[in-house]
């Protein structure tokens, strides 16, 4: 079976109690800024594929006030473009991951096997404009290895 035909389990980093090889690989905590400086929300977590044993996704929270209200969001770590000073920097605008689509928990929870061509993390996938880390032909970004802004 390749990889293309394979399904995978994302969980939780901090769900799992799983630990990362490289402390530099855990960003939760960091604050998201896009493409043109602005902050987006800060990283509450990050999904690992299980089998691969990889991070997937940041999962962002934004707004709210001390720690009630606001909005979750997925964003795959492809958009990262530099990682430093507590600072993840991605390609996108605000205005584009706030229109990306909705987390819910329970939704998502339902789809934990991703399975290619559909579901929430394909939507995902489609909204920023990555392919999917499942498809024919991907590459793992360097990722936490990338270049000062």
């Amino acid at each position: 079976m390749n990889d293309s035909e394979r399904t995978h389990t994302l969980v939780n980093l901090s769900e799992e109690r799983l630990t990362l090889a490289e402390p530099a690989e855990d960003i939760r905590g960091f604050d998201v800024i896009d493409r043109h400086g602005d902050d987006i929300g800060s990283i509450e977590d990050l999904l690992v594929d299980d089998g691969d044993r990889k991070v997937r996704f940041m999962q962002v929270k934004s707004g709210g006030f001390l720690g009630l209200g606001g909005k979750t969001f997925h964003i795959p770590i492809d958009a990262i473009t530099s990682i430093h000073d507590g600072h993840v920097h991605i390609d996108q605008t605000r205005e584009h991951v706030g229109g990306a689509p909705d987390y819910d928990p329970d939704v998502v929870a339902e789809e934990a096997d991703v399975v290619r061509e559909r579901g929430y993390y394909e939507g995902v996938y489609r909204h920023y404009g990555y392919s999917p880390f499942w498809a024919p032909g991907y590459v793992y970004p360097g990722y936490p290895h990338y270049g000062t802004p």
